[in-house]
């Protein structure tokens, strides 16, 4: 099974659908009518869908290391620095850790992007 992603409010609409062009299942939270709720809230449905959080908000990092000292689980989570990436790189790098990784590899994991 490949990974599916789940993006957070704040990722550009076009890294979504350069990855939806190129195979890569992926849900918004817009779409998903979650954009307005916590972070918090967020990975929980992103976990109950089995989908990992890519996000550009570090305040996922936090909450995530969070549930991790305290032995909550979630699906994984994935970030990059808003001003450290391009679109292009992060749909190549999104693009990689779906065909590469499975839920189980991401489950309970933060994955940091690298800077462009």
């Amino acid at each position: 099974m490949s990974l599916a992603l789940y993006m957070d409010q704040h990722v550009p609409l076009a890294i979504t659908e350069g990855l939806r062009e190129r195979g890569v299942e992926v849900l918004t939270a817009h779409e998903d009518k979650s954009a307005d709720w916590t972070d918090p809230d967020i990975l929980q449905r992103a976990t109950e869908l089995q989908r990992v959080v890519f996000t550009l908000d570090d305040d996922f990092l936090a909450i995530a290391a969070d549930w991790l000292e305290s032995a909550r689980e979630f699906a994984g989570v994935a970030y990059a620095h808003q001003l450290g990436i391009t679109i292009g790189q992060a749909i190549r790098d999104l693009e990689l850790m779906a065909s590469v990784l499975d839920p189980d590899d991401m489950r309970n994991r933060i994955e940091f992007l690298p800077y462009s």
